[in-house]
């Protein structure tokens, strides 16, 4: 259960500001038929997160356990600062025209969210847990529990939330999780 949790709410703080919850606004706001948005967020999310979560299997059986748990303290670190970056939509991030808006979503969600801090946190917490399913999971419903409510609300609740704040919330978690597997390097 602890795997699953902690996927959730790492992911969920993290994506708060994030590219992508800019593009669920953007995508709300151009299209405004969030049914066939949230359904492209979710199948981009769970394609992106398994082959992310296929990695870090892959990274578990192929790096021994004292160097990885060194490798993955320093990587959340690291993704703690990365948090502390503020995120902007990459121009051109949204292009559907014909396809659709379901899979111009998709499409959009998938590519975008291809290196970012969320996948490669879902890597790290796959290596990390040994839990592949759920790591996933939880990384998809915190992407879903980020981005629906974008999608929903639209540009009205960007104005209204404290992204610097959260953003230090998303880095602390972070960086706990780093000094958590830190710790359990040295004993």
């Amino acid at each position: 259960m602890e795997p699953l949790l902690v996927s959730t709410g790492v992911v969920a703080i993290a994506e708060i500001g994030d590219k992508t919850q800019l593009l669920s606004f953007v995508l709300a706001a151009r299209h405004r038929k969030p049914v066939p948005i949230i359904l492209g967020i979710l199948v981009a999310t769970l394609l992106n997160h398994a082959l992310a979560g296929a990695v870090g299997v892959w990274v578990t059986r192929t790096i021994d356990p004292g160097t990885l748990r060194w490798v993955l303290g320093i990587g959340f670190i690291a993704m703690a600062g990365w948090a502390l970056i503020p995120d902007r939509l990459d121009q051109g991030a949204d292009k559907g025209g014909r396809l659709g808006v379901f899979v111009a979503t998709t499409l959009a969600f998938f590519l975008v969210e291809m290196g970012d801090k969320t996948q490669v946190a879902t890597v790290a917490l796959v290596a990390q847990y040994d839990a592949f399913v759920a790591v996933v999971s939880g990384t998809t419903i915190g992407m879903m529990l980020a981005n629906v409510p974008a999608v929903m609300v639209g540009e009205r609740l960007a104005a209204r939330l404290p992204l610097r704040a959260i953003r230090i919330v998303a880095a602390a978690s972070f960086a706990a999780i780093g000094l958590y597997a830190l710790i359990g390097a040295r004993g």
